[in-house]
């Protein structure tokens, strides 16, 4: 592994909305303190906002939610109990800029009539997942005997009443982003297409480095400890427009022609990043050192 580094370090307070780049945060068993701590959910059909469902929530992706003060891990300065992944304290409200500009607060009166207006009528922000609670996409952002599926539960592997598709921590190198714009150099592949929690630096590299990583244990800084689970799939939502970013397919179909990942029993799928989880709770911090360590 290279002289690697923590180049940009970002949370997303909403679910699938644009979120924050943070200089320093704690990392618990739960992620990044903060990250998707709330979500919009249709709470009649047990259904998450996420851009994933283009024609309901794809709009998620142009508002921004930012936190109107600090969040706080309840595990800080106790990492025996971060590895247990005993819940963060409850988040503090959200500053929510929709598309059209108007900005509103969580905790305001009528945040909640002003979300529903935007998003449907049963929609409300939710800071705990209910049991149950699906996750909808379109046919054929999954493969194999899955190709056909439309709905699924939001993931085990994450921690139980968190918002998470998957894992509770997503890696991006930058070595991956140059060989995506050197396969298709008319796409614009910012970071915010993605949606990663940490980008690592890869100084001279070009490749999906990251790969490479899938079950090996990396560490970011003096304290965190992260094993890398998986390859992260990538879907549609990568192509939607967002803040300064046009809608593109060709996003989508650089990674499916160069790197298409087996999945197992999902088939083979455009990858972008890796999923890990936290081994050991810590804080960082950006321009921390990344390093393998196993």
């Amino acid at each position: 592994m290279g002289n690697y580094k923590l180049l940009s370090l970002w949370r997303y307070p909403v679910k699938s909305m644009a979120g924050e780049e943070l200089e320093a945060v704690e990392v618990t068993a739960r992620g990044l303190t903060g990250d998707r701590a709330y979500a919009l959910v249709d709470t009649a059909a047990k259904r998450v906002g996420s851009a994933k469902s283009v024609k309901r929530f794809g709009e998620l992706l142009k508002c921004r939610a930012e936190y109107v003060a600090p969040p706080q891990p309840a595990t800080a300065g106790r990492p025996d109990e971060g590895r247990a992944g005993r819940p963060d304290a409850r988040p503090p409200a959200v500053r929510i800029t929709l598309p059209d500009g108007a900005v509103l607060q969580s905790d305001q009166p009528d945040a909640a009539a002003a979300l529903a207006a935007a998003f449907g009528a049963q929609v409300a922000l939710a800071s705990t997942a209910p049991e149950g609670l699906l996750l909808e996409f379109d046919a054929g952002t999954l493969g194999g005997q899955h190709a056909e599926t439309t709905e699924a539960p939001l993931s085990s592997a994450a921690p139980p009443g968190t918002f998470f598709d998957v894992a509770c921590v997503h890696l991006l190198t930058t070595a991956t982003l140059r060989r995506l714009q050197e396969a298709y150099p008319e796409g614009q592949f910012g970071v915010e297409r993605f949606r990663p929690n940490l980008v690592v630096e890869c100084p001279g590299e070009s490749g999906f480095v990251e790969n490479a990583w899938v079950g090996r244990t990396v560490s970011v800084g003096p304290e965190l400890v992260l094993r890398v689970s998986g390859p992260c799939a990538r879907c549609v939502m990568t192509t939607l427009p967002r803040a300064e970013l046009p809608h593109d397919p060709g996003i989508l179909r650089a990674a499916a022609q160069h790197n298409r990942l087996d999945r197992g029993e999902y088939g083979r799928l455009p990858c972008v990043g890796v999923y890990a989880d936290v081994v050991r709770p810590g804080r960082i911090r950006r321009g921390d050192p990344v390093r393998l360590m196993d």
